[in-house]
């Protein structure tokens, strides 16, 4: 029996904490726009709880942004950019990395 999939069953699961007022969270967030991945966001600006869980998943980490891909902690903005410039982030991602 063959199983039917999307082009977007491969792509990972993403999760970033923000908050409105975050420079950096916009930019994470807009790199992951113009690559098409869609995300989870959990804004911690006034959720004790989403803050307290953000910080307990980064290992301490409580700056904004802190993003997650499969479950796995990345770090913040510079982190998923530094793994776009090392083109490791669409293979992270899940997406075709055209080669």
């Amino acid at each position: 029996m063959e199983i039917e999939t999307t082009e977007n069953d491969a792509l990972a699961e993403v999760e970033i904490y923000s908050s409105p007022f975050c420079g950096f969270c916009y930019r994470a967030k807009r790199l992951l726009e113009d690559k098409g991945i869609e995300f989870t966001e959990f804004n911690v600006f006034a959720d004790a709880a989403k803050r307290r869980e953000m910080t307990d998943r980064a290992g301490g980490n409580r700056k904004v942004p802190q993003i997650f891909i499969d479950g796995e902690h990345i770090g913040g903005c510079d982190e998923l950019y530094r793994l776009e410039l090392e083109n490791r982030l669409d293979t992270l991602l899940g997406l075709e990395t055209g080669s």
